[in-house]
């Protein structure tokens, strides 16, 4: 049966992956509520489409700090892809690169920045934990920064890890073929197995609780990478964000794997747009299944979106193929949105295209 849309590969992934590495791909933190709202907050914003224009010809291109991508739906960091495909991270930056956007390579990854690089040309982002020791930190940095990433995506909401009860059942631990490929060499390889969330044992003991609004400024005078942040779901901490020298943020609950019962990104979007008053660019992970999506998102605001359960989901089905087609899947869908919607450059996506359910009502002009 051909896949007809991205989340038809969930099932698929399901069905050929062992059930502790879906687990750790599907699930989210306790009762799972954020998990579902990712999703169910977008089907409560309905599109105002404009008629009779001209879209015979429409641009998705789009520039994210000052790089040309084909359209604004990038890849968000997922750890450890090749427990969904012995090519893991190396599939998903040739699928990226093909489909001429942004990868996001996770720190966590089982191929390492110099690896990925050695793919071939394409624009990467490196996601980055920050680590009790600071040289750990500078090491992986300057190594992202020798291989050619541009940016660095620092994860914030991580002081410590989010309780995923699905781990815990299945003592989720990474197979022993695989290892952290950016910590070889820095005493911090292999994971243990683990009596709670299983990856809460190899990282308890070295994701920094003290993580605070200094060290985003301290990781500025050790890179001269542009720094996203990743993790932010209110106005003030997008204020702060910009204070603290981000240039770019990420609306991001962690794909609902941190703290339950925080908003869907996409309700917290306008919040944070609104507060960063177009002096960074915002961009938002969490959800996005569809084409409509991605344009509810740029409709509120967002100048991109990232995917991540959707890019591990198709590298289980079908490899490099399935990233390749989840990507142009997503893109044909956007494409079609934006033409019924009569919108023919992302410039033209405005909040007049979009009504949602917390608008108030609209007054209509009197006939």
């Amino acid at each position: 049966m051909e896949v007809t849309n991205v989340t038809e590969y969930e099932a698929i992934a399901k069905q050929k992956l062992p059930k502790m590495v879906y687990d750790y791909y599907a699930s989210g933190a306790e009762d799972q509520w954020t998990l579902q709202e990712n999703r169910n907050a977008f089907s409560r914003i309905l599109f105002r489409p404009r008629i009779l224009i001209d879209v015979s010809k429409i641009d998705m291109t789009t520039t994210v700090l000052g790089f040309k991508i084909s359209m604004p739906i990038m890849i968000a960091p997922t750890a450890m892809q090749k427990m969904a495909h012995p090519e893991g991270e190396y599939a998903t930056a040739r699928a990226a690169s093909a489909a001429g956007t942004i990868m996001t390579l996770s720190s966590w990854a089982t191929s390492s920045v110099e690896e990925v690089a050695s793919t071939g040309p394409g624009i990467r982002f490196f996601q980055l934990y920050v680590y009790k020791d600071r040289n750990v930190v500078a090491q992986l940095v300057r190594r992202a920064e020798k291989a050619g990433f541009k940016a660095i995506a620092l994860t914030v909401d991580t002081p410590r890890l989010g309780r995923r009860e699905a781990d815990i059942k299945n003592r989720f631990t990474l197979p022993p073929f695989l290892t952290l490929k950016n910590f070889e060499g820095l005493d911090l390889g292999k994971m243990n197995e683990a009596s709670d969330s299983g990856l809460a044992s190899y990282v308890a003991g070295q994701i920094d609780r003290t993580l605070s609004w200094k060290d985003v400024k301290w990781l500025q005078t050790i890179t001269s990478l542009p720094i996203l942040v990743k993790g932010v779901l209110t106005a003030e901490d997008a204020r702060l964000s910009i204070q603290a020298g981000a240039a770019g943020i990420i609306v991001s609950n962690h794909g609902a794997r941190q703290l339950d019962y925080v908003p869907a990104t996409i309700m917290a979007l306008e919040e944070v747009v609104k507060a960063a008053q177009g002096r960074v660019p915002v961009f938002l992970d969490g959800g996005v299944r569809r084409g409509t999506d991605v344009f509810k998102a740029l409709a509120l605001g967002a100048s991109g979106i990232f995917i991540g359960r959707p890019v591990v989901f198709s590298l289980a089905a079908e490899g490099e193929a399935g990233v390749r087609k989840a990507l142009n899947m997503l893109r044909d869908e956007f494409e079609l949105t934006m033409a019924l919607s009569g919108c023919r450059s992302l410039k033209e996506i405005t909040r007049d295209h979009i009504s949602a359910d917390w608008d108030l009502p609209r007054v209509s002009p009197r006939l």
